[in-house]
């Protein structure tokens, strides 16, 4: 099955109220791994970039990573840009082949939000790609975007305008969630995620994903978020797995670094398909 648009992953997530993985992968293992997951468990994955990654790796070689993984793959997958507040990256990225981007413009206002979020809506459709957007900051610094400040939710009505005026195929609301892990269990807004998607029927991109219970997670995919992003859990699976293999290769004084990758990977693939299997996206291609 070829690469697919992010929209065919998550309209039928949406509709039948299951979550997609959509997972920031950094380096070439952590790509593999996740896509391996997802043929393990015939699950649609969403791969997700940072802006840092794109930067640090450079998107040409970030790119053919992803073409030679993906050739001949058998689930749908789709590659995403995420937090992104440069206007020259996304261009770059869409351009190169990029599937959808989120345009992070929650640092300017509201209005300005939507004029610059119906441009990046525009060049999207250009290339046959989606755009995610959202109007308010998910509190918490992820690969150096964001802030630590409590984010500030706008009026309903101010996003229901904003989903009128942009397009844009994915929302992100801030609804008590934040980056990184959670010091305190979150108290999440679930009403919020019904009151977008009563009003206006769009696809919900739950950020800050990492850190909540199963509970939530089920209530808010049932609620309309079809997009679930994955970071924090990854990068924290690569760090303590790679940590302790390594405190074990110390005490043996054996060094054989391809067995160290074989060791994150399996923690990886592991990582990634238990996500699947929670959201409910394992098994639903066949």
């Amino acid at each position: 099955m070829p690469v697919v648009s992010l929209k065919d992953i998550l309209s039928d997530a949406f509709a039948k109220r299951y979550g997609v993985p959509a997972i920031n992968v950094f380096n070439d293992l952590t790509l593999e791994a996740v896509l391996a997951a997802a043929v393990e468990k015939s699950s649609p994955l969403i791969v997700q970039t940072s802006v840092k990654t794109v930067k640090s790796i450079g998107v040409d070689v970030l790119y053919s990573m992803w073409t030679s993984m993906t050739a001949g793959i058998e689930v749908p997958v789709t590659l995403h840009l995420d937090h992104c507040p440069e206007r020259e990256v996304i261009t770059t990225c869409l351009d190169r082949g990029w599937n959808s981007v989120l345009f992070d413009a929650s640092h300017l206002s509201v209005e300005e939000n939507t004029r610059q979020t119906i441009e990046v809506v525009a060049e999207a459709r250009r290339h046959g790609a989606h755009v995610e957007g959202e109007i308010e900051s998910i509190t918490g610094v992820e690969d150096g975007i964001g802030s630590d400040t409590v984010a500030r939710r706008q009026d309903l009505q101010v996003a229901l305008d904003f989903l009128d005026a942009t397009g844009v195929d994915v929302f992100a609301p801030s609804i008590g969630n934040a980056h990184g892990t959670y010091a305190v269990a979150p108290q999440l807004d679930f009403q919020r995620v019904s009151d977008i998607v009563a009003a206006h029927p769009v696809p919900i991109a739950l950020h800050g994903g990492s850190g909540l219970s199963d509970e939530q997670f089920r209530d808010l995919i049932d609620r309309g978020c079809a997009k679930v992003n994955i970071s924090t859990a990854l990068k924290e699976t690569y760090m303590k797995s790679s940590l302790a293999f390594l405190q074990e290769t110390a005490a043996k004084d054996k060094w054989d670094p391809p067995s160290l990758f074989r060791s994150v990977r399996h923690e990886a693939v592991d990582m990634a398909g238990s996500l699947m299997e929670q959201f409910g996206s394992a098994g639903r291609v066949g």
